[in-house]
């Protein structure tokens, strides 16, 4: 069963348990994870689902695409050049990658 983990800047942890995969920022809106907002929907527009990914996980990410190479530029919290992504572009649950842990921003917009 595909996982993902959210880290909370004050410390809470929320881990939610996908009946099927599913992208990061869809299942978040779906279980009201906080700091997650999505505005655009998934279409890597708004930057609003932008998520700090776990060191241990990067390895099994897709490559970034240009567009949201160019939105990660944007985000309201500070991009780190390594584990920054947006969570609209990354499916949790397809080959090599069962589960993940990310971090959620302090702010998203």
């Amino acid at each position: 069963m595909p996982t993902i983990t959210f880290h909370q800047p004050d410390g809470a942890t929320q881990v939610l348990e996908l009946e099927k995969p599913d992208r990061i920022m869809q299942a978040a809106l779906k279980n009201s994870v906080p700091g997650i907002v999505g505005e655009c929907g998934g279409q890597a527009m708004c930057a609003t689902c932008h998520v700090y990914v776990r060191e241990d996980y990067l390895e099994a990410l897709p490559e970034i695409g240009d567009d949201e190479e160019e939105m990660l530029e944007v985000t309201a919290s500070e991009r780190d050049p390594q584990r920054s992504r947006l969570g609209c572009q990354i499916e949790v649950g397809a080959p090599g990658l069962e589960s993940i842990e990310v971090d959620v921003p302090e702010e998203q917009v």
